[in-house]
């Protein structure tokens, strides 16, 4: 499935110290997108909902011990990407084919 409307593809990146909120915020993540790694999650998001993701982060997290990255990613960028390993050819979010019964 190729993504329609106004979504970007973004990557986010955390180092969080505390277990609590670490762990928090990374359930917060996958409803918004896909674990790439331990600390990396991938999301195709319209405006609406990074804004809204962006600031149950800001919730969870404390500035003063944690950082939070989130790049952009453009589609010509996304389609670029080079994987190796146990990933490899998995589709990027938003790409996954859904079947619903």
């Amino acid at each position: 499935m190729i993504l329609e409307g106004n979504y970007v593809r973004y990557v986010i990146c955390y180092d969080i110290q505390d277990d609590k909120r670490r762990t928090r915020l990374a359930k917060m993540l996958d409803g918004y997108g896909d674990r790439a790694q331990f600390s990396v999650f991938e999301a195709a998001l319209d405006q609406r909902l990074f804004d809204i993701m962006v600031n149950k982060a800001r919730a969870i997290i404390n500035p003063d011990e944690d950082r939070v990255t989130i790049y952009r990613i453009c589609a010509a960028c996304a389609k670029l990407r080079t994987t190796m390993g146990r990933s490899e050819g998995e589709p990027l979010p938003g790409e996954e084919i859904v079947f619903i019964a």
